[in-house]
């Protein structure tokens, strides 16, 4: 079951609804690492993987972190697939640097450990 979050932490989640927001979060890859989390709010694997990213958003990891709501975003969720020929699937996280897809990461796979090795490992600057 998925907690309830704090003001901070849910502020730490841009949502990306629109292609105009996908394409300002490929673009903010150029300076900063982006997380992209492809969620579905009615998926229990999802609901796990939320919680494996809260962890590391306590910890105050690196990165602007976007979430795409698949059902309500449809659109933006094909689309994220479409453009960076990554299979959609959802939960799914993508971690772009320079406009690019560097590490991804679905259903289980999306852990806590993974994610900080992710980040470590594309760090930019």
């Amino acid at each position: 079951m998925q907690r309830d979050h704090t003001p901070a932490y849910d502020a730490a989640f841009h949502p990306l609804t629109s292609l105009e927001d996908l394409e300002a979060a490929v673009t903010g890859s150029f300076t900063h690492p982006v997380v992209i989390f492809k969620h579905s709010f009615s998926c229990g694997t999802s609901a796990e993987a939320h919680e494996e990213l809260e962890s590391a958003l306590e910890q105050g990891v690196a990165g602007r972190w976007y979430r795409v709501d698949v059902r309500a975003s449809r659109r933006v969720s094909l689309a994220i697939a479409e453009r960076f020929a990554i299979r959609h699937e959802s939960p799914q996280l993508l971690l772009l640097v320079a406009g690019q897809v560097r590490w991804h990461a679905s259903h289980y796979r999306v852990t806590r450990a993974a994610i900080d090795a992710a980040l470590a490992q594309n760090a930019i600057g």
